[in-house]
């Protein structure tokens, strides 16, 4: 499978926290690649790390066959990198419709004026409500952000990050605070989107980890301890003992 996303020796402390030791991490094309570990392993800032938002003490970030490590994050969007976050950033004033085509013209940079709910502009709103329709939420396209359940902005978030057309798509906790039942669609939605990006899946959410993940990879206090396939990390005695607990039913 093709590599697109790779961090090579990245390296990473603040003072004596070590958030990254020597890390090698790579996404594949139709991957999910979940990266677990405790509260404070430095998962998120891995995540930081790899979309451009923090600058590495050492190693590197490579973007399908380019070095990307010096880039900004808007750079790295513009080549296909795209995140998720694990508190919400949409625009609560604005439609469902609107954010999308925000995030769209976002991603444009200047092909398009600065985006106005009174003055729709087609070139924004077809693309925008082509994505609510891939992940079923078209009906909520004129409901104002501030309406929605906290599942629905989930989506709605995830939709905004596929208006950057990633080729990788970075996820912060997609399931935080969701209910089963949007949990259930939130993890149906993932799985039909592997066909057409690789993920790099940050969540603490197990169940949908070892249902959506086709490669593991588990980090603590910065460091990696195991990397593989399900079967395998659920197998492990030190991931057991560091992270998931000896007496977990997994």
């Amino acid at each position: 499978m093709r590599v697109l996303l790779a961090a090579k020796g990245l390296a990473k402390s603040f003072g004596a926290v070590v958030a990254a030791a020597d890390l090698d991490l790579a996404v594949e094309a139709g991957e999910i690649h979940a990266l677990i570990g405790p509260n404070g392993a430095g998962k998120t800032t891995v995540l930081r790390l790899l979309s451009g938002e923090l600058r590495p003490d050492a190693g590197c970030v490579w973007l399908a066959d380019r070095e990307v490590t010096a880039l900004a994050v808007h750079e790295r969007a513009r080549l296909g990198l795209a995140r998720t976050f694990q508190h919400s950033s949409v625009l609560s004033s604005f439609s469902v419709l609107e954010n999308v085509a925000v995030a769209i013209q976002a991603h444009a940079g200047s092909s398009f004026r600065f985006f106005k709910p009174a003055s729709p502009d087609p070139r924004l709103e077809e693309p925008a409500l082509a994505i609510l329709e891939r992940l079923g939420i078209e009906g909520l396209a004129d409901r104002p952000a501030a309406a929605l359940a906290h599942g629905e902005r989930r989506l709605l978030e995830l939709a905004m990050a596929l208006a950057c057309r990633p080729q990788v798509l970075l996820l912060d906790e997609p399931l935080a605070g969701v209910s089963n039942k949007e949990a259930q669609r939130l993890i149906g939605v993932l799985a039909a989107l592997r066909a057409e990006m690789g993920m790099l899946l940050v969540e603490h959410d197990m169940d949908a980890v070892f249902r959506l993940a086709d490669r593991i990879t588990v980090l603590v206090n910065g460091r990696v301890i195991a990397s593989g396939s399900p079967s395998a990390v659920r197998a492990d005695p030190l991931v057991r003992s560091a992270y998931l607990g000896e007496e977990e039913e997994l």
